[in-house]
């Protein structure tokens, strides 16, 4: 593995927002369309900007369930979202080896802001991405290079880490190095199919991988 940049992904990846999202998105297409969806069919699209996962559901009631997504997000952050066992200790050593870091989220900014209330890394990070800061976003590589840029690095040397299809393949498309991890949203198999150069189920397996 390079000593270049380490580009994260946020949900599923850095924090567990697993429950928090999927309740989220439970609520509001029960709330507006008044169904009950399975677990896979809820969270298929998360990675991808949330006007678009609403969108999915449902083109005419979008905005309505966005509002709805939202308004109930919003109230239980503080309540359901966790840090992974391990994260913070991985991001300390990286830290200390000077590893320049990066979130790409698909979250908007003043969202971004309400999770890094709760839990406070928000100074492990040189650059953080949110959809207030480009025209396009993952899958699209717009977002790893707009932090590229910030950083002053090359994508030779960046990796991206994610629990998603959308960060591996934004991370291939901006020609970096791709790890999936599995313990956010998306299950090995599914991870697996993007062909990311690293696969790993575990956060110490993910420390071992950047810090060797």
């Amino acid at each position: 593995m390079t000593t270049g940049p380490v580009l994260f992904d946020f949900d599923g990846t850095v924090v567990d927002t697993v429950e928090l999202i999927r309740e989220s998105h439970r609520h509001a297409v029960r709330t507006v369309l008044g169904k009950e969806l399975p677990d896979s069919q809820l969270v298929a699209l998360v990675g991808m900007p949330l006007p678009d996962q609403m969108r999915a559901f449902s083109e005419l009631h979008a905005d309505e369930l966005l509002q709805v997504y939202r308004e109930w997000n919003f109230d239980h952050t503080a309540e359901l979202i966790q840090s992974y066992t391990g994260m913070e200790e991985l991001l300390d050593r990286l830290v200390a080896t000077e590893r320049p870091l990066a979130i790409i989220t698909s979250k908007a900014r003043h969202v971004m802001d309400l999770a890094l209330d709760v839990l406070p890394i928000r100074d492990y990070f040189d650059v953080i991405v949110t959809t207030d800061d480009t025209e396009s976003h993952k899958p699209d590589p717009e977002p790893l290079h707009y932090a590229l840029h910030a950083l002053e690095m090359s994508v030779e040397d960046a990796v991206m880490v994610g629990d998603s299809p959308f960060d591996l393949r934004a991370g291939r498309a901006a020609g970096c190095r791709t790890v999936g991890v599995t313990w956010g949203f998306f299950d090995r198999d599914t991870l697996a199919q993007e062909q990311p150069d690293e696969l790993v189920d575990r956060v110490d397996e993910l420390a071992a991988l950047l810090l060797a």
